[in-house]
């Protein structure tokens, strides 16, 4: 993994905020706030935050120059090493700035990236992140980068004439396709796996970061999925098959939570593990009903949606954390304004059952009913038959065996399929 400055427990940071014309009233102070949850969630402690009115970004220094000294005695005063800015800043701000502070200055984009970093577990998860913080880093290079020279190797890289920030800009470019092929090889695997799983009804846990999606993954599949109260305590999607009833049951995937401003490379770079949420038959969208600010909140998840072009898929929103509410008015006003969504508290399993109630609804609206004739020798195909659906009658007639079945849409495919090729090539299955 790498970093522009390499950040560490415990230090002091300052956050930085500007509010520019026609920003909704209160938006950036909302904005600083999750900022302050970041920084938390990166091991750093918060001494102080500056917020700056302006009619535009200074151009050299994002503040304007007279803030910058007073965020240099903020600094001085609180003995703060780290200064974070709450929107991405341009190689030349970000370079003005450290001339001018001499501190490690570190933008949004840059904080998320360490957090991912810090909580990335398996080999894609790592991949992914590194191949975001290159993209990302890329235009900012200045000549910190050489020791990548030992990945791609080291004599005969640079060319005649190459200055060393070219060589550097040269040598992570390469890195960039090494991780760029590696990820491609997963996804190959993710396909074949994918296709393995096409006969279970697919759903996907999505929403904001730290909302509740690994607790309610847990009560669902009885599986032990770690749950921490910070921003991205989880990257890698989880897939785990839940029994909803005797007759119904789905691939449950937990996915990375959502949040304002997610950098664009770190969406793409992360397609792999987003894939699971254009799959999905459903979608789970979990809203922590407790924050002041659930509904932008909703707003970001459906963005991020659109961007991932999965906002057309079904949705059955699950508003958790209903037992921290004091106003239960709020309840009533949202049943009103989205009917057929599902209120929970997973902490303390209030409303699990008729979480499961809608799911089954939705598995419903799927399924489709279907009546086979089978040759009785084929018991193979009709045990097949019997665990991948819900066999509503089964009658004999003669040597076949005719059954009445329900099952999801996709199941429905697959069977249909197996019985063609039964059917063409006329051999017995036992």
């Amino acid at each position: 993994m790498y970093e522009v400055e390499q950040l560490k427990r415990n230090e002091k940071a300052i956050l930085v905020g500007v509010e520019l014309p026609r920003q909704p009233h209160g938006e950036v102070r909302e904005n600083l706030r999750e900022l302050l949850q970041l920084a938390e969630t990166a091991g750093l402690e918060v001494g102080g935050t500056l917020l700056q009115e302006r009619q535009k970004i200074h151009p050299a220094y994002f503040i304007g120059s007279g803030k910058v000294q007073e965020l240099n005695f903020l600094l001085q005063k609180t003995d703060s090493q780290v200064v974070i800015f709450d929107e991405d800043l341009s190689p030349a701000q970000m370079r003005n700035l450290g001339q001018e502070l001499d501190v490690k200055i570190i933008d949004r984009s840059t904080l998320i990236l360490d957090i991912f970093a810090k909580h990335a577990r398996t080999r894609q998860a790592k991949i992914q992140v590194e191949l975001a913080q290159l993209q990302y880093l890329l235009p900012r290079l200045t000549r910190q980068w050489t020791h990548l020279s030992r990945q791609v190797g080291g004599i005969g890289t640079r060319g005649p004439g190459e200055t060393q920030l070219e060589t550097d800009r040269r040598l992570v470019r390469s890195r960039i396709e090494k991780l760029q092929d590696a990820l491609s090889h997963i996804d190959r695997q993710r396909a074949i796996r994918s296709k393995n799983r096409r006969n279970f009804f697919r759903a996907a846990l999505i929403g904001y970061t730290n909302v509740g999606k690994s607790t309610i993954m847990n009560i669902l599949s009885g599986s032990n999925v770690p749950v921490e109260n910070q921003l991205f305590a989880t990257l890698d999607s989880t897939n785990r098959r839940v029994k909803l009833n005797e007759e119904h049951q789905v691939l449950l995937s937990d996915t990375v939570g959502f949040i304002r401003k997610l950098p664009h490379h770190l969406i793409a770079s992360f397609k792999s593990t987003l894939d699971v949420v254009q799959e999905a038959d459903l979608l789970l969208h979990v809203v922590d009903v407790h924050q002041p600010h659930f509904q932008e909140q909703m707003h970001t998840v459906m963005e991020v949606l659109e961007e991932l072009k999965a906002h057309h898929k079904p949705i059955l929103i699950i508003f958790n954390k209903i037992d921290l509410l004091s106003e239960m008015g709020i309840l009533q006003s949202l049943k009103t304004q989205y009917p057929g969504s599902v209120f929970i508290s997973a902490l303390q399993h209030i409303g699990v059952e008729s979480l499961r109630k809608g799911l089954v609804r939705f598995v419903e609206k799927e399924f489709v009913t279907t009546e086979l004739r089978i040759p009785v020798r084929n018991q193979k195909f009709i045990h097949y038959l019997h665990s991948v659906a819900v066999v509503e009658d089964l009658l004999y007639q003669d040597s076949n065996a005719v059954l009445t079945f329900r099952c999801s849409r996709n199941t429905h495919q697959q069977i249909l399929k197996r019985h063609r090729q039964l059917s063409g090539n006329g051999k017995n299955t036992d």
